[in-house]
């Protein structure tokens, strides 16, 4: 009973966080007289503040959080805000069902940014501010985001902050590390939104619609989302200094904190020592390597501002887990050949560092299961009396210990099978081949968003739920779900000998 009191009222904080969240949109909706958006805003904030309410004031405890209880909080905050989300855009009418406004709610949370509204291009500017505020909130992690807001105890909130797959204390005080994550946002939202809006009045844009997609553009390129304003993503933009601000904004929300920390504080030596900046640097450059031989060999495009344009955004997109397209999504399987598609798979399925906004298996893994492999061949070629010891750098000179290796290779192994059975479920509906649904179960299984036209607001609903489940899977890295399972096993395990 304790238990469950104090992770109700955890839940409740994520709830009142949420119910804020959806007050903007609800004013915005106003402010430009979209009176049925509005309405549905209301109606979702009025619903998580209340029930926020009611959960802080019925639940309120002073118990300390311990590590199981953060991972079962973060678990639930997610599904539970993704359902809380999903309400105004059910109310919206621009989804088929309820499960529909989920998936986006989700996507959203993620920072998937795969969407399947009904009609993107006329959407009610509400409920475009509001997809990319949850890209926003779910970037920085909502419930890290919720908590220090409510200013919760430090200790508390390194406990969910750990829970959230964000292991990397940047300051000695978590709610400092949080407030820092804000300050970088904060920073980036100024300095992108600025950029972005001299490059759309370049572009032709007038200054209230330049203005409008470029906050936009922001929260979906830092916070490594991909959601769009319109249907045909930066298609639209025909403009060669928007995709090169995008891309560095995408490049700046796939580093980590801790990297952006070394870089506030005039550092650079740290990120070029970083496993994680090292391994991101060696594998993109190798992917980008076999995308410009695979677009040349296929002859989709010939020339070094189609190659850069295309091949480089479009990787940068997937390495970033953001999801941004330059090209219509069958493209990818149609004109670009075998090679240039395997290289972007393969990127999206690395993804971006721990403890940024990126989403996938994340390069430190890879980094560590590569030592792990070198540490393996020296022990087998020197002599068994030779002592072996492999060292990393993250932060600081590292001893690669079985620990590390074991836990870097488990989470690897995960996320390899889930985007096989993702893919295996794709394929039962006899509508798509392996090519198609090993691309797209990779996309959403890494929250990056690219989509080869699978993902439609006409999609098998069986298959939306699969994503939904994997998008949410993906994101928490998987621990704080087997936290999740594990306490719902005790809790049932437990009535059962009550009874």
């Amino acid at each position: 009973a304790d238990d469950v009191r104090l992770i109700a009222f955890y839940l409740g904080k994520v709830l009142l966080g949420l119910g804020l969240v959806m007050l903007v949109p609800a004013v915005i909706a106003v402010a430009v007289q979209e009176w049925n958006a509005a309405t549905a805003y209301v109606i979702g904030a009025s619903l998580c503040l209340l029930i926020g309410a009611v959960s802080d004031a019925r639940f309120a405890t002073r118990r300390p959080l311990t590590w199981a209880h953060g991972m079962v909080i973060v678990a639930l905050a997610w599904l539970i805000g993704a359902v809380f989300a999903a309400i105004p855009m059910y109310l919206s009418g621009r989804f088929g069902d309820p499960l529909a406004a989920l998936f986006e709610a989700m996507s959203g949370l993620t920072t998937t940014g795969m969407s399947v509204i009904n009609d993107l291009d006329h959407t009610p500017i509400a409920d475009d501010v509001y997809r990319h505020l949850l890209q926003f909130a779910g970037g920085q992690g909502i419930v890290i985001v919720v908590l220090s807001l409510f200013a919760a105890g430090g200790s508390r909130v390194a406990t969910l902050y750990v829970s959230e797959a964000r292991d990397e204390r940047i300051l000695p005080n978590f709610i400092r590390t949080a407030r820092f994550i804000f300050a970088v946002a904060g920073t980036f939202l100024v300095l992108g939104t600025a950029a972005l809006f001299v490059a759309l009045l370049s572009a032709g844009f007038t200054p209230g619609r330049a203005f409008y997609h470029a906050i936009n553009l922001f929260f979906a390129s830092f916070d490594t989302g991909g959601f769009s304003v319109m249907q045909s993503s930066m298609i639209y933009y025909h403009s060669f200094a928007v995709e090169i601000v995008v891309m560095l904004l995408m490049i700046a929300g796939t580093l980590s904190f801790g990297l952006h920390f070394a870089l506030w504080r005039g550092r650079p030596r740290d990120v070029f020592r970083h496993i994680e900046a090292r391994t991101l640097a060696i594998t993109s450059t190798l992917f980008f390597a076999v995308v410009c031989f695979g677009l040349l060999r296929a002859g989709t495009y010939d020339t070094l501002d189609g190659l850069v344009r295309k091949g480089l955004f479009t990787l940068v997109s997937a390495v970033s887990s953001t999801g941004h397209q330059v090209n219509v999504g069958e493209t990818y399987l149609t004109d670009w050949g075998v090679l240039a598609p395997a290289a972007i798979v393969g990127a999206m399925a690395i993804g971006g560092m721990a403890s940024s906004t990126a989403g996938g298996i994340k390069a430190v893994r890879v980094g560590i299961a590569f030592k792990t492999l070198l540490h393996d061949v020296k022990k087998i070629l020197l002599p068994e009396s030779a002592l072996v010891v492999t060292t990393y750098h993250a932060g600081k000179r590292r001893i690669l210990r079985d620990e590390t290796s074991r836990a870097a290779t488990t989470i690897l192994l995960l996320f390899v099978v889930t985007y096989l059975l993702g893919a295996m479920v794709g394929l039962l509906y006899g509508e798509f081949d392996i090519s198609q649904t090993l691309f797209e179960s990779v996309s959403v299984g890494s929250n990056i968003g690219v989509s080869i036209g699978v993902v439609s607001p006409e999609m098998p609903r069986g298959l939306m739920a699969v994503y939904i489940l994997q998008m949410w899977l993906g994101r928490l890295e998987y621990v704080a779900v087997f936290a999740l399972l594990g306490y719902l096993f005790s809790l049932a395990r437990g009535q059962a000998k009550a009874a």
